[in-house]
């Protein structure tokens, strides 16, 4: 029960400046699930007025008072039962409320203190009905008296049998040892005892005697003072009875002083509201004229309409009870605004919509002439139109958001019809320039002397021919055309993209410099085409340019398609244009990185790609597939200067683009195909050295790649190198083995039976290999028929190789080299395994040197 008092006192009443004087815990009668409080306050500071509350547990933690009765207002307590224990009794306000405490004991401590502060505060206004006079007074009942009493002799008797104290036992220990030989006779003992009692008591009736006369006195002042108790009694009960209508007087008025000073106070809190009223939900007169008249077709108009909407939003925006609205002059008011909001809406959407319609009607000059330059229509002037209407379109947004989502829809619906106008005839326009382009500079080409060289191209390249021409002459024709194209573009879309953003509220941070410059240094363009996910407003821009420039995407790739077809390599100029197209946008920050342009040229750049892909993997299969002349001297092959064109072409093309990523992948699949292509000559039925032809091309391969210094191609650069060495060492091995076949069959069969384990000093007990047949094989090839053996190589080599690779010079001293490596391979043979039979070549090292130099000499 502390803990309750405490901790209603401090959660509930000590914020309201209320004193707890009791608190009962009570449920209505009949309904014991429903426990509440009830609870007897003061006020803490005078005027003191008594009251009853009761207060209900929420949720078991928190304390709220739900009723709340001035005490003054109680006019009956009714107890219930005067004979029996009853917890239940009645409290009668305007109604009877019925209640039963928690026990009996509870309900009398209740009742007593309403008893007590009925008497101080009401003067006995309350009646208590069923309630005992003795205890409401406090009192007990005699039958309690006599139980009170009866439980004191008790307890009296119980503290006759106490424990001794320390003096008490050594006084008794001091008279046993005074009476020390008596004690073992006890019946002398007690004899010895009572006769000293006695002699006490005889002295105690002498002292009581003597003392009757101040005990006579004391008794007589007793009663002088309850006398005298009882006249001050009757005279506080006097003052008590005369002041009591002085204190009733003085509640009266600290009462009403109280209803007074409420009374000023709501005055002032109703002055206060009726202002807060009066000067919020007032619209001007010149505002509701604006607002009725909505002349939006002058500047001056279009203002006032503008402030008189923000006022109508002020006023109708204002946060009021929910009671106010109940008043007719405030319903009236807001019924008022209400209609004016609605008018001028109407008359607003319909403005607007017809500006839009005349816009989307209006009609584009017609292309009577030819023109030099490409030219974008600008929307400027249409924009400039729009533009005042700004704020209104704002307050439109936040008042009614159901009709101004419908109104992106409108613009975009009749916009669309002009822009299909437009950018189909700019894309015409572009198409007329790009062709008359390309047949001005066939004409220049055909003018002038072209020299072709001796050189011929091959049946498959690109032909020599008028359109082979006009393709060549007209390479920077098409970036030039889609480079401008796309430069007129992008301020159109940009432009409309800002202008949907601001005057339709799509983004707060479309037209803030610094934000644009943040999110431009924050994406990283290195994949254009890839994008961060759009926001929600992102996604209404966009999804509203779809629909105005819906046909921008297909006009554009049907103009890509006229761009691909003017040359066979185009995909590529197309390619790095958008790609540095898009580089120079995401560069900007005058462009935004989420415009819808960079979405669209996102998507060209993927078909640009892919279109890019197709090309090479078409062109890789022509290189695989590509037939191998059927002639004498095959020389470089066709898909090897087919490889060579496109890289060139590329090269060029790609010399200042800013990302090479898909030209570096093409460069390599074609180099792939190139070594694929020469190495199917090994199973090419040729008429000359299928090794020669593969040295060649190797060769050229090499050379070509050390030329350009590609890095991508730089592991190819070494296997071309490496496959080159390699062939040109084949042919030199083969090709010597042709005047010397006879001694090289013979000493390749000496190594044979070596390598099988046969001792070298054993190798001439061979039938095969004896001197005899040594020296027979030797006699064939005398000095002479070696040197004529050689001046045949030479002019066969010289014949099969091509001159425009001039390697030569370099097959035959690799010749040479072999062929002098070879007499020493000889001579060392000859002297490991036939030692001491003085066999010889019938030629020296000196003697080849010789021949190669008169051969060498002789053809100079």
């Amino acid at each position: 029960m502390a803990s309750l008092w405490s901790s209603l006192e401090k959660e509930v009443f000590n914020p309201q400046n209320k004193r707890l004087l009791e608190a009962i815990h009570v449920w209505k009668t009949g309904k014991k699930k429903k426990m509440s409080i009830l609870c007897i306050l003061v006020d803490a500071f005078r005027p003191t007025q008594p009251f009853l509350a009761k207060v209900k547990v929420d949720r078991g933690v928190q304390y709220k008072v739900a009723y709340r009765w001035p005490l003054a207002e109680l006019k009956l307590v009714d107890g219930k039962s005067l004979d029996q224990v009853n917890p239940d009794f009645d409290l009668q306000f305007d109604k009877i409320y019925k209640w039963t405490a928690s026990s009996f004991d509870e309900k009398k401590t209740f009742i007593r203190c309403l008893w007590k502060l009925n008497h101080r505060f009401l003067s006995s206004a309350i009646t208590f009905v069923n309630v005992h006079s003795c205890s409401v007074e406090g009192r007990q009942r005699p039958q309690e008296d006599r139980r009170d009493t009866a439980e004191t002799g008790n307890q009296e008797e119980l503290s006759a049998y106490q424990e001794m104290t320390p003096k008490e036992a050594a006084d008794v220990l001091k008279l046993m040892e005074e009476y020390e030989p008596l004690v073992n006779n006890s019946i002398a003992f007690a004899e010895q005892l009572s006769r000293d009692l006695h002699v006490l008591d005889e002295a105690n009736l002498r002292a009581i005697i003597s003392s009757e006369k101040q005990v006579t006195q004391l008794m007589s002042s007793i009663d002088e003072a309850l006398a005298e108790v009882a006249r001050v009694e009757e005279t506080l009960q006097v003052y008590d009875v005369l002041l009591g209508s002085v204190k009733q007087q003085m509640d009266h008025i600290h009462q009403e002083n109280s209803l007074l000073h409420h009374i000023t106070s709501n005055k002032a809190k109703l002055m206060d509201e009726i202002l807060f009223l009066t000067t919020h939900l007032d619209l001007g007169k010149e505002h509701c004229e604006a607002l009725s008249c909505a002349d939006l077709s002058s500047p001056s108009g279009v203002e006032a309409c503008i402030a008189a909407a923000e006022a109508l939003s002020a006023c109708m925006n204002i946060q009021i009870q929910s009671g106010y609205r109940k008043l007719q002059a405030v319903a009236e008011q807001l019924i008022m605004f209400e209609t004016l909001k609605q008018n001028f809406e109407n008359r607003f959407i319909g403005h607007i919509t017809n500006i839009f319609e005349r816009q989307g009607s209006a009609q584009i000059p017609a292309l009577t002439q030819p023109v030099d330059k490409l030219s974008a229509p600008s929307h400027g002037l249409q924009h400039e139109e729009l533009m005042p209407y700004t704020p209104l379109m704002a307050w439109l947004k936040n008042a009614n958001p159901m009709l101004f989502c419908d109104l992106p829809k409108v613009y975009a619906q009749n916009l669309s019809r002009l822009y299909d106008r437009e950018i189909k005839a700019f894309f015409e326009q572009a198409k007329i320039l790009l062709v008359e382009r390309r047949k001005g500079s066939l004409q220049e080409g055909l003018e002038k002397p072209t020299g072709m060289g001796s050189r011929q191209h091959p049946r498959w390249s690109l032909p020599v021919s008028r359109e082979c021409q006009e393709d060549t002459l007209n390479k920077g024709n098409v970036i030039k055309i889609l480079e401008q194209v796309l430069r007129e573009l992008r301020p159109l879309c940009i432009a409309e993209q800002l202008f949907i953003e601001k005057f339709f509220q799509l983004s707060q941070n479309s037209t803030d410099p610094q934000v644009l410059e943040e999110e431009g240094s924050t994406a990283s363009p290195e994949d254009p085409a890839c994008a961060k996910p759009p926001s929600q407003p992102e996604e209404q821009t966009a999804q509203l340019l779809s629909e105005i420039f819906s046909s921008l995407d297909p006009e554009l790739r049907c103009f890509l398609d006229v761009c691909s077809k003017a040359h066979p390599f185009s995909c590529l100029q197309i390619l790095v244009t958008l790609n540095d197209c898009i580089f120079e946008m995401w560069g900007k920050t005058s462009a935004l990185p989420s415009s819808f342009l960079n979405t669209v040229l996102g998507n060209m750049l993927l078909l640009a790609k892919s279109s890019f892909n197709k090309c090479i993997g078409t062109l890789c299969k022509e290189i695989e597939e590509a037939k191998v002349p059927s002639k004498l001297k095959v020389g470089i092959l066709p898909s090897v200067s087919r490889f060579e064109e496109f890289v060139n072409f590329s090269e060029a093309v790609f010399r200042t683009a800013q990302r090479r990523a898909e030209l570096d992948k093409a460069h390599l699949r074609l180099a792939d195909s190139v070594f694929n292509s020469i190495n199917s000559l090994s199973s090419a039925n040729l008429k000359v050295n299928t090794d020669m032809v593969m040295m060649e091309n190797f060769h050229h391969v090499h050379c070509f790649l050390c030329q350009k210094k590609i890095q991508c191609l730089e592991g190819k650069k070494r296997e071309a190198k490496q496959r080159y060495s390699e062939h040109m060492e084949k042919y030199v091995i083969g090709s010597l083995g042709q005047p010397l076949e006879k001694l090289n069959h013979f000493f390749e069969g000496v190594k044979a039976r070596v390598a099988q384990g046969v001792k070298e000093e054993e190798i001439s007990f061979q039938l095969a290999y004896s001197k005899q047949e040594l020296r027979k094989v030797i006699e064939r090839y005398p000095g002479k028929e070696v040197k004529r053996a050689l001046e045949t190589l030479y002019r066969k080599i010289h014949k099969y190789l091509s001159p425009e690779e001039n390697l030569f010079p370099v097959v035959w001293h690799a010749m040479e080299q072999e062929l002098l490596r070879q007499y020493q391979e000889f001579e060392d043979l000859i002297q490991r395994c036939y030692v001491g039979s003085g066999i010889t070549m019938e030629f020296t090292m000196e003697d080849l040197l010789s021949y190669f130099n008169s051969i060498t000499l002789s053809s100079t």
